[in-house]
């Protein structure tokens, strides 16, 4: 089970952490992701990271905004996001696949962003 924390409301320009934690698998055998949907908008991809966080992968539209970080002794994954927009406003979610494949098997039920401006 995922369950995503860190949401919350807050002001364009403001920074949240978001926080991925697992119960019942070690998050070490997955790539993790973090993906976000917006009212009325279909799910996208937001940041990717491979099982040894050696290698990680942007959306255009948050990289060198967005950073996603692991701690495999915690059995977590982090979405830190600086520097927020409006546009950012969504339910964010994070999910866990492999590092040879773009399909994810677990997702969590997403914790809701909202950046007012």
């Amino acid at each position: 089970q995922l369950v995503e924390s860190g949401g919350g409301l807050v002001q364009a320009g403001d920074s949240l952490r978001l926080s991925c934690a697992a119960s019942g698998r070690p998050l070490n055998n997955y790539a993790l992701g973090w993906f976000r949907q917006a009212l009325g908008k279909e799910r996208e991809f937001v940041a990717r990271i491979n099982r040894s966080g050696g290698s990680t992968l942007y959306a255009g539209s948050v990289k060198g905004r967005f950073t996603i970080s692991r701690d495999n002794a915690k059995n977590t994954v982090y979405l830190q996001m600086n520097s927020l927009k409006p546009d950012d406003t969504a339910i964010y979610l994070c999910a866990a696949g492999s590092d040879y494949s773009a399909a994810y098997s677990y997702w969590g039920q997403g914790t809701q962003v909202t950046v007012s401006s």
